[in-house]
């Protein structure tokens, strides 16, 4: 039996975008008022970042955020579910789309705004590149199975387990396929470098440095940003000199980079993650 959950995001995809769009607007705010414990992750991360803001901002910014979290959940109903046609009507994919054509090693920085998986549909679909990522599997099997059918459903793609190893994830790039990085979450310490982001030292793990030196690869951003009418998935031009011989400055700039992206839409980054989770050395926890 199917999980009811997955049911009911079938469902979802029948109807208009405006009602899933407006049913995750309700459903945002009720998060907002019932999930008091990522309610004040969220408002610590914006605190720590944006320090120039008043409380009333940040709460503004926090509520807004949740909004944002819960229509983009509810969207993979239609990313997954719908017509192609109406979902190719409602990613458009622009900016330096040549960068990811042909068969050059290319790793695709993604960072966590939560349009990205309407930004790995998109580029699914729409480039017809075979294309890899990592992925966490879920503890529910049949959400896990819901979640990578969705992610593989157009085009070429290979989803590897963080237990794989980068060897895997290096033979795929030299092979040509686009590696789908997402490398700007406080994942394990023993892998992490600490390094500026928004001014506070921050555990970011060097992956993004690694792959591109180990693969000889570019790097292209891609940046997706929910719209009234689906999304808009931004592919920037390559970044030149990199990477480097030095993983840490390589990433304290993807951070200082990245921090240029959330400027531009930052009710839409991923906030209720625990970013500072990992501290310095004699520094005390922020959550």
């Amino acid at each position: 039996m199917q999980h009811p959950g997955i049911l009911f995001m079938r469902a979802l995809a029948l109807l208009p975008l405006g009602w899933v769009r407006g049913l995750g607007a309700v459903s945002g705010y009720i998060l907002y008022g019932l999930v008091a414990s990522r309610r004040k992750v969220a408002m610590t991360n914006l605190t720590m970042c944006f320090p120039q803001m008043s409380v009333t901002q940040r709460r503004r910014m926090v509520r807004s955020n949740f909004v944002y979290f819960v229509q983009a959940w509810l969207d993979r109903s239609w990313l997954w579910h719908a017509k192609p046609d109406t979902v190719c009507q409602r990613l458009r994919l622009t900016g330096a789309v040549a960068d990811l054509q042909g068969s050059r090693p290319t790793v695709i920085f993604a960072p966590h705004f939560y349009g990205l998986d309407a930004g790995g549909t998109a580029l699914n679909q729409q480039l017809g590149r075979p294309m890899c990522s990592i992925y966490m599997p879920q503890h529910n099997q049949s959400v896990d199975s819901w979640l990578r059918d969705g992610r593989m459903r157009f085009g070429i793609l290979r989803l590897f387990h963080r237990k794989d190893g980068v060897k895997s994830v290096v033979a795929a790039l030299r092979a040509g396929e686009l590696l789908y990085l997402l490398p700007d979450m406080n994942y394990d310490i023993r892998e992490s470098v600490f390094v500026p982001f928004y001014g506070v030292p921050t555990a970011t793990v060097p992956s993004l440095s690694r792959f591109a030196r180990l693969g000889r690869a570019k790097v292209v951003p891609v940046i997706s940003r929910l719209t009234k009418t689906g999304y808009d998935i931004e592919v920037m031009p390559a970044w030149e000199n990199f990477p480097t011989e030095d993983a840490v400055a390589d990433t304290a700039l993807m951070n200082r980079r990245l921090q240029s992206y959330i400027d531009t839409m930052p009710d839409q980054y991923y906030w209720v993650h625990k970013r500072f989770k990992d501290r310095p050395p004699g520094v005390p926890p922020v959550y």
